[in-house]
């Protein structure tokens, strides 16, 4: 497009192309090319036309923001998820986009990185943009992004975790009910000395401290769960070396349930290296279901969570309550699955 004086002129001030640029160029009133813009059914095709012609032209892109404004509504979900790297929590976010994307919203993500004070100043600044709905990956039970949530009225979809008092909504599962069960597994399979390689974060130690209640409630006489932690590190090469810290503890160790499927992929490595039988000297089990744990060799047994499930629920929750439709089940128990593979 060649740029007249009177366009100079009004991008000045910002540098930005404006619709008053685009109206001009198509040779229409700029109330008109707002209208074939955000309603284009009341204009006539020729009009439209011009106008998306003149779009097309300027590289003009709409103010959002501002529509937003005017209807109160921004069509944007903000995302709070602790990782993106080899996470558990990709196919729930996928799938929350997805869903996000179909009913015409978008998703803005940020990244706590499992740092308690980096989710609240996430927070502060989503609330402060005024997002149509927030997705949580957990639950806030205290603090000030918990009262901000409250105090903001905006839809709020807490996930991956349950708990009797959510902000709003939530669509989880129990951490605790997941330690019992896996300490209850591993028993099962004859497993008398069980310990723990576990990261250091909220919803990892509500499964530790099930699972060694659950241990101590079977009544074996090897009833002390060792606990390797392994900080905020959550690589192969941390799994690698908890292993080796444990077996210096204790040597006779026959089970170990991982906090997430990295750090078992780092056991069972660590293990192999050792050249320490599995499952027959030791039972590993992992925790998410990521995608390449079931092509390991030996495969990993682990807790399955069913992610892309979350991401759904929790998208149309989000999506109804900002379109002003009631939801009828706020709290929703997805549940999990232990599955076995080689590795017990």
């Amino acid at each position: 497009m060649k740029e007249t004086d009177n366009t100079r002129r009004s991008r000045r001030g910002s540098g930005a192309i404006t619709l008053r640029d685009v109206a001009r160029l198509a040779g229409v009133a700029p109330i008109t090319a707002s209208r074939v813009l955000n309603t284009p059914e009341q204009v006539s095709v020729d009009v439209r036309k011009k106008v998306l012609d003149a779009v097309q032209k300027t590289g003009y892109v709409p103010n959002r923001m501002a529509g937003g404004l005017a209807s109160s509504r921004s069509r944007l979900i903000a995302a709070v998820v602790p990782s993106t790297v080899m996470s558990v929590f990709m196919e729930t976010i996928e799938s929350l986009n997805g869903t996000l994307f179909d009913a015409g919203y978008q998703l803005m993500l940020g990244q706590s990185s499992y740092s308690a004070s980096r989710e609240e100043s996430l927070l502060e600044a989503i609330i402060g943009r005024r997002p149509d709905g927030i997705f949580l990956t957990g639950v806030l039970h205290s603090g000030k992004g918990r009262t901000r949530l409250l105090a903001s009225g905006i839809p709020v979809v807490e996930t991956w975790d349950l708990t009797p008092a959510p902000i709003d909504m939530l669509v989880g599962f129990s951490h605790a009910d997941i330690g019992r069960e896996v300490a209850k597994f591993l028993i099962g399979k004859g497993r008398r000395r069980l310990a723990m390689i576990r990261a250091d974060d909220e919803r990892a130690d509500r499964r530790a401290k099930a699972f060694a209640a659950e241990v101590a409630r079977s009544g074996l006489a090897e009833a002390k769960v060792e606990v390797v932690d392994v900080g905020a590190s959550r690589t192969i090469k941390s799994g690698r070396d908890a292993l080796a810290r444990l077996l210096e503890i204790e040597p006779e160790v026959d089970a170990v349930f991982c906090s997430s499927d990295l750090l078992a992929s780092g056991v069972v490595t660590e293990a192999r290296v050792r050249g320490i039988d599995i499952p027959g000297r030791l039972a590993i089990v992992g925790f998410g279901d990521v995608p390449f744990v079931a092509d390991m060799v030996p495969a990993l047994s682990t807790v399955h969570i069913n992610g892309a499930d979350i991401g759904r629920m929790a998208g149309r929750c989000l999506i109804d309550r900002a379109e002003g439709r009631e939801v009828a089940q706020r709290v929703v128990d997805v549940g999990f699955s232990i599955v076995e593979r080689e590795t017990t």
